[in-house]
């Protein structure tokens, strides 16, 4: 039987909603990447979530029982950092809102991670931690009252995928931060801007790869905006009413990540229907 991933060199898979919901492993997701891996076709791990390191990341999944490794996994923070490094002077201070992750981004290429308005931080990069509060949202705030401060966000997830259903994600943060001082973010590096994507299609010199992910609006628009096809998965985010709404359209449509082993003509007409 041909399954969908025989259509396929490279498989770029989500995380959070595709292969696990918090740490859980979403039923499926471990004999299905032992299988892409059976059949040889190489995948990368693609998240828009900044919180861990790619070797925390890898080590999460690896407990979940998805075997995985450090250069398997690609977040938005290396692309933030970069990005960053590009537009502002060595050594300027930039102000940090999300995790320590991002934060060693920062400090690696060469510029100065603050906390504090007072640092007068040339620019503000945002991403989502579990432990961002409302002093790090205030500096920020009190920061981008300065029309030249540059603001950058990993990612504008409005939620986060968790076991008991969705809470909020980084888009929620920077709405806080929009609302209270009228701006938005210069730029977001992460789904569904492309350069992910198309940073490891290079690295592999995929001609056809295969985004798979549970958002509409980051994982599917992204892979859309790459050029690629997409798989949306049911398990995270994205439900079959927020389908029928959107005009975002997917090419396959699968219950789970095990649809990868389905043959191609069930997913086509699952998205025709």
């Amino acid at each position: 039987m041909t399954s969908l991933i025989d259509r396929y060199d490279l498989i770029l898979l989500d995380i959070d909603g595709v292969l696990v919901l918090g740490q859980q492993p979403i039923p499926g997701a471990a004999e299905t990447v032992a299988a892409v891996r059976t059949k040889g076709v190489p995948l990368r791990f693609t998240t828009n979530s900044p919180r861990r390191r790619p070797g925390e990341a890898a080590e999460m999944l690896n407990k979940a029982g998805i075997k995985a490794t450090a250069d398997e996994v690609v977040t938005p923070t290396g692309i933030a950092a970069a990005t960053l490094a590009q537009r502002l002077p060595p050594g300027a201070a930039v102000l940090v809102v999300g995790s320590d992750a991002l934060r060693d981004e920062v400090a690696a290429v060469g510029l100065k991670p603050v906390n504090s308005a007072d640092d007068r931080p040339q620019a503000v990069v945002q991403g989502f931690a579990p432990t961002i509060d409302w002093p790090s949202l205030a500096e920020a705030a009190l920061t981008l009252q300065r029309p030249e401060t540059l603001w950058l966000a990993t990612n504008l997830d409005e939620t986060w995928p968790s076991e008991r259903g969705p809470v909020p994600g980084n888009g929620a943060f920077i709405a806080a931060l929009t609302a209270a001082t009228g701006r938005e973010p210069d730029l977001s590096v992460g789904k569904p801007e492309p350069t992910l994507f198309h940073q490891q299609a290079r690295a592999h010199n995929a001609q056809h790869p295969l985004v798979v992910g549970d958002r509409l609006d980051t994982d599917i628009e992204g892979g859309r905006r790459a050029g690629f096809d997409t798989l949306l998965v049911l398990t995270g985010v994205t439900t079959p009413g927020m389908l029928a709404n959107s005009d975002v359209h997917p090419t396959y449509i699968g219950e789970s990540i095990t649809h990868l082993l389905a043959e191609p003509a069930a997913l086509t007409d699952a998205v025709r229907r």
